[in-house]
């Protein structure tokens, strides 16, 4: 039928509008809050258009999958609308899964189930998964709805649109400084906005106000830090490492992250075909454009002493002193990470 990705207010408004539901809808993404509104969004839409009964199913690939094609097929004994609704959290329903999702889907696009409304609940899918038939299929067969995740840029403008809502406003540097403290953890905003709107009255919000309730609710993951690296952000890597040490997260599995990065970039760089190199290593997509930014910004020749760097912080880490380094490998890390985020910057 249709793949579209519009943001998660026009996904809510859309259910909202009172408008029939299709026979299926897909809605696929890894942003928990905006992922979880946009369902409740589409149960309460079928709630209003007479929908009486839901069946939810979480499946995977050793599920049995006939039970979700026995809940779609099953009759309501009043002829009463009906939801199916299907978490599969992994993306991965395996062959028969695959099968059984085709089959519904095909089904409910061909009107064979009048009184059903299907609802599939998908992660944000790998490259490669996007290819399968299975997906393919159901992209043709359903309204399938990808709800994007807040970029960094966009954060403060989304956290302004939600303290709209209960009243609020705040200054560009509150806004700001609001986003810096929720980085990565939306859901960790949507509850610090709320518990705003139980301490403030409605209007202005100051600096201080904010600055009083909201706790550091920062959280980076390795993706944040490789991401950082690869793009020169060489500020923002050490954010990321900083908050990665703070949380505890275990060191050899976070310079195994920066190691295994640099390793591939040190191949890469001196493959004569490094366009093949990106389709051998299997990086495409957002990580293909970091990966090629960094490879032109980073000259070949800096990409083996850095490796031999990596190798250094992990003997730092089995507590073996290498001349010239740092003795905490964590301050090491930083180094090699600023090594790789800041080279080929131009210096004022």
């Amino acid at each position: 039928m249709s793949s579209r990705t519009p943001d998660a207010d026009q996904i809510i408004e859309q259910f909202a509008s009172g408008h029939e539901l299709p026979p299926c809808t897909v809605l696929s993404g890894d942003e928990i809050l905006l992922l979880t509104e946009a369902a409740d969004a589409y149960r309460a839409a079928a709630t209003r258009l007479g929908c009486s009964e839901r069946t939810h199913l979480v499946m995977d690939a050793r599920s049995n999958w006939s039970e979700a094609l026995m809940a779609a097929r099953n009759t309501s004994l009043f002829g009463d609308l009906r939801m199916v609704e299907i978490s599969l959290p992994t993306g991965k329903p395996g062959k028969t899964g695959a099968d059984a999702l085709q089959s519904l889907t095909d089904m409910a696009a061909q009107g064979q189930l009048p009184d059903v409304r299907i609802l599939i609940r998908l992660p944000a899918l790998d490259w490669a998964t996007q290819k399968a038939k299975w997906v393919q299929a159901l992209k043709k067969q359903t309204v399938w709805i990808d709800v994007p995740t807040i970029a960094r840029a966009a954060l403060p403008r989304w956290i302004a649109g939600r303290l709209a809502r209960q009243n609020h406003t705040a200054d560009p540097d509150t806004l700001a400084w609001l986003s810096d403290k929720v980085e990565g953890n939306l859901l960790a905003a949507h509850q610090e906005i709320q518990k705003l709107a139980l301490l403030h009255p409605a209007g202005p919000l100051t600096l201080d106000q904010v600055q009083a309730a909201v706790l550091n609710v920062a959280r980076y993951n390795l993706y944040d830090l490789r991401d950082a690296m690869l793009a020169g952000q060489a500020d923002r890597a050490l954010t990321v490492l900083s908050g990665l040490r703070a949380e505890g997260e275990a060191l050899p599995l976070v310079l195994w992250a920066v190691g295994e990065e640099i390793r591939i970039l040190t191949r890469i760089s001196a493959d004569a075909n490094p366009d093949s190199a990106l389709r051998t290593y299997r990086i495409f997509g957002p990580r293909e454009r970091l990966v090629r930014q960094a490879l032109q910004r980073v000259p070949a020749r800096a990409w083996p002493p850095a490796l031999r760097h990596a190798h250094e912080v992990d003997r730092l880490i089995k507590g073996i002193p290498v001349a010239g380094l740092l003795h905490d490998p964590w301050d090491e890390l930083a180094r090699l990470v600023l090594r790789i985020a800041s080279a080929g910057a131009r210096r004022p």
